[in-house]
Formats: C-alpha cells, sequence, structure tokens
C-alpha cells in the first residue's frame, strides 16, 4: 500500500476508467522509497494549484500496474516512480525516477494546458 493522500488505483480498470473521466491525469507508480516519496508529495502540493489535473498513485509492484509497466513509453526506463500523463485518454509523457517541482509544473503547464 501507498501511504500518499493521493487517490490510489488500485486495477487495471480503476486507472482505466480515472483516465476515461479525466482529461488530465497524472499517475506516479512506484514505492514507498526515496526516489519515489519525494514526487508524491510534489503532485499533493500541486493538486491545489492544477484543479484541471486528476493527481493519482498506483503500486508498483502490484500485478495489475502492468498497464503502465508495459507502456511503451516507459521502454527502456531504469528507475521508479514511472510518472505518466494522461491527456484525453492517451500518454502525452512519461517520466522515470525522481523530479523536481519545476520539472514537473513544466510537464504540466507543457502538457495540460487549458
Amino acid at each position: 500500500m501507498l501511504y500518499t493522500n493521493l487517490k490510489h488505483i488500485e486495477s487495471a480498470a480503476g486507472l482505466q476508467q480515472i483516465v476515461s473521466e479525466n482529461e488530465n491525469v497524472m499517475v506516479i507508480c512506484g514505492r514507498m522509497g526515496p526516489m519515489c516519496i519525494p514526487v508524491y508529495g510534489i503532485a499533493e502540493d500541486l493538486e491545489d494549484e492544477y484543479k484541471h489535473v486528476k493527481f493519482c498513485d498506483m503500486e508498483f509492484d502490484n500485478p495489475e500496474a502492468f498497464v503502465i509497466r508495459q507502456l511503451p513509453e516507459v521502454r527502456g526506463f531504469m528507475g521508479i516512480p514511472f510518472t505518466i500523463y494522461y491527456k484525453n485518454g492517451k500518454v502525452v509523457k512519461a517520466t522515470s525516477s525522481i523530479q523536481s517541482k519545476q520539472q514537473v509544473k513544466n510537464i504540466l503547464d507543457t502538457e495540460f494546458t487549458n
């Protein structure tokens, strides 16, 4: 279990539902480790500023996370978390490993402009 204040996704079907019901979705797929925890914190901090984005997490070791682990966009990624940005149901950006708040904001501002 991930101990964050983000919306938890527990199944492939749950991910599909969230992506289909929200125009802009950021999913952090990781563990409670030193490279992942800061990214969860950044997402939690940005939720109020980016009301038009649905921020979620998914446990990397959950068998249902195969839907993220098998994306072509993450092929070759060496570190977690995998952070996936969906717009209108499609992956528009994917990053791996730790990110700074400014890096995340730059992606949100580029990919999810209203």
